[in-house]
């Protein structure tokens, strides 16, 4: 008897091909079926193709009827092999396995016991080969972090999440059914990795129903990061400054982008990429060029180098990336989207539609840049993969056609054999995956207070994008001083939350729109999509999607006007404790715009003052820090004024983190 076929779910099959071919399937006149001695299944369809499943996956499936890759007839024959072998365990005597995702065939302890580690590593060989074999034994020796995920009751598919792909094991014991969101065949090795990562899980978390471990790699021993030329580039641009550099270090940027892209290091690739932007921004006196965005980069780049070198080294693959591919193609995917983000960079206009891809559990983001000052209005009727931008970001995609970057950002190709449909989204987010949706904000809480120190994290666009279920809308005010709105909300549980936004000229309607669906006049508010955050102790949400009506309201793409009266704060200035580290932090982010070696005679009577003024708020680490910055800049080389310039810093730019 063919097991393998009998343990495949509806949802596995559709997983397999897609949801419409599994639907066309059931619908076919059932086919008479044979079975050959070494388990071959063969489906002879009336007055027409004969399809043939030997075992190994459907991928080794054959049918007469020419089509490229696995047909209806293929997945009619699974159908109706279960269907002839369905026993009581199903509770209905027989039938095709439902749609609900439950297992029909009722799998035993022993399927749900069993756990993807327990395969053996020349099962992994037969099913990848020794080319793609060698190449997961290279990324197992650079090390890798994966969020592995047990079988439950309702999802039966134990399945691990790395960086770059999401893998789910469909049938127990069985390589041939295991699904990936990648281009079969372009990353198999993932399967490899996905085995080893439950290996680790199964030795040190057993029982743990979701875990986060990392696998392989060596601990740093202090010889080197590979971001030696990086951080030259960061100790030429703190001495000399900003404001002082010319722009012959752009042949100097473009070789270290080099390095670290012959490295891998994706993280710290990043980073310098958004250096050499803050630059450009600075010699174009454009808007988008701010001194603490600069000194932020310059710090996070010596961040990263100290946390693969010290002696208790953080495994180097989650800190610098390396286990990350620069893109990756996503086979057939469905995409809801969350919701909108318009931003204005001087004379550009950049649209942030933000994309959940339940298969892998994490939020994507599609990303336009147009040129002029069309607000958020004009801008939703603006042309996007064969769509409108308002579309997209209020609808459901399906795509062959996406290529996933290392930092989550996706693209749509355009070419005349990709294909995607775009069709209007309900905003029913409460069947994401768990992982993105909230229905607990103190979990929530505690999970935000767990989270890694931002300057050493992965890179990710939409890392804390989430979807918050909304029980009440408790109160809602306005900031006439900062423009802004908030409102306060609660779960089931009680536990509150505020949705804040500020007003912005790239979205005059956002403000408007808000109040009106937090109010309930586009009918039940049943969630808010968004950036999620911790200020003051209690949990934030920025906006950008709201499902209510039936519908998805998306506040940055709609038109001014229709917002009711509001209840006025008062201004909230900041407490003296945040006050005093951003204006600290704007002091030292001085250094970076000016330049070390350019600073005007009064910075050390000001870097006193700042650290007194710590000191008296009981900040006694931070205070001593710009106290050593002050005296190294004096009395010591160029090169620990650096060190101790990057120490304040970063001290700085955590306690505003944990603020």
């Amino acid at each position: 008897m063919r097991t393998d076929l009998l343990a495949l779910t509806t949802d596995s099959l559709a997983a397999l091909t897609n949801r419409g071919l599994v639907k066309r399937a059931g619908k076919e006149a059932a086919p008479d079926l044979r079975t050959d001695a070494d388990g071959t299944v063969h489906g002879d369809f009336a007055g027409g193709p004969t399809a043939s499943l030997p075992p190994g996956g459907l991928d080794a499936a054959r049918c007469t009827c020419g089509a490229a890759g696995v047909c209806r007839h293929v997945v009619g024959v699974v159908l109706a092999y279960q269907h002839q072998h369905a026993g009581p365990a199903d509770g209905t005597g027989g039938g095709p396995p439902v749609e609900t995702g439950e297992d029909p065939q009722g799998r035993g302890p022993e399927a749900a016991a069993w756990s993807p580690g327990q395969v053996s590593d020349d099962e992994l060989t037969a099913r990848i080969g020794a080319r793609l074999m060698a190449a997961a034994r290279r990324t197992e020796r650079t090390g890798y972090t994966a969020r592995v995920r047990r079988a439950t009751a309702t999802d039966p598919a134990p399945q691990v999440e790395l960086a770059t792909a999401t893998v789910r094991f469909l049938v127990p014991g069985d390589l041939g059914f295991v699904h990936t969101d990648a281009v079969a065949g372009s990353r198999d090795d993932v399967i490899a990795l996905a085995v080893w990562a439950f290996r680790v899980a199964d030795e040190l978390h057993p029982g743990t129903q979701e875990v986060r471990v990392d696998v392989g790699g060596e601990a740093g021993t202090g010889t080197g990061s590979g971001l030696e030329r990086a951080l030259g580039l960061a100790g030429t641009i703190l001495r000399e400054g900003a404001a002082h550099l010319g722009q012959g270090l752009e042949a100097t940027i473009a070789d270290v982008q080099r390095h670290l892209d012959a490295a891998g290091s994706r993280w710290p690739l990043l980073a310098v990429g958004d250096l050499a932007e803050q630059l450009a921004a600075y010699r174009d006196r454009s808007a988008h060029y701010r001194p603490e965005l600069l000194a932020g980069h310059l710090a996070e780049l010596h961040a990263r180098h100290r946390a693969v070198t010290r002696p208790d080294a953080t495994l180097r693959s989650s800190v610098l990336g390396t286990a990350e591919a620069a893109e990756t193609p996503l086979r057939r995917a469905r995409l809801e989207s969350l919701g909108c983000r318009i931003r204005s960079l001087g004379d550009r206009r950049i649209a942030d539609v933000y994309l959940a891809h339940s298969d892998s559990a994490m939020v994507l983001v599609l990303r336009r840049e147009w040129d002029g000052d069309d607000d958020g209005p004009l801008l939703a009727r603006r042309r996007v993969a064969g769509s409108t931008l308002a579309a997209l970001a209020t609808g459901n995609l399906v795509t062959e056609s996406a290529v996933r970057s290392a930092s989550r950002t996706v693209r749509l190709a355009t070419g005349r054999i990709s294909r995607t449909t775009v069709s209007p989204s309900r905003g029913d987010w409460g069947e994401l995956s768990p992982s993105l949706v909230v229905t607990d904000l103190a979990a929530l809480g505690r999970e935000l207070d767990a989270l890694t120190l931002r300057p050493i994290r992965p890179r990710v666009e939409a890392e804390l994008v989430r979807v918050v279920a909304v029980s009440q809308v408790v109160a809602m005010t306005y900031v006439p001083g900062d423009q802004r709105l908030d409102a306060l909300i609660a779960d089931q549980a009680g536990n509150t939350a505020t949705v804040t936004a500020t007003h912005t000229g790239a979205a005059p309607g956002r403000l408007d729109s808000l109040a009106a669906v937090l109010a309930g006049e586009e009918g039940e508010l049943r969630f808010v999509s968004g950036v999620v955050g911790r200020t003051g102790g209690g949990v934030v949400i920025d906006p950008v999607g709201l499902a209510a009506g039936g519908r998805v309201v998306v506040p940055d793409l709609q038109p001014a006007g229709g917002g009711g009266p509001l209840a006025v704060a008062e201004d909230d200035p900041h407490d003296p404790l945040t006050a005093a580290l951003i204006d600290t932090r704007g002091l030292l982010a001085e250094a970076a715009h000016h330049g070390l070696s350019h600073l005007p005679p009064t910075y050390g009577a000001r870097l006193d003052t700042a650290a007194r003024r710590l000191t008296g708020l009981g900040l006694h680490r931070i205070a001593q820090s710009v106290t050593a910055f002050a005296a190294a800049r004096s009395q010591d080389s160029d090169e620990t004024a650096e060190q101790t310039w990057i120490d304040a810093y970063l001290r700085l730019e955590v306690a505003l983190d944990l603020t």
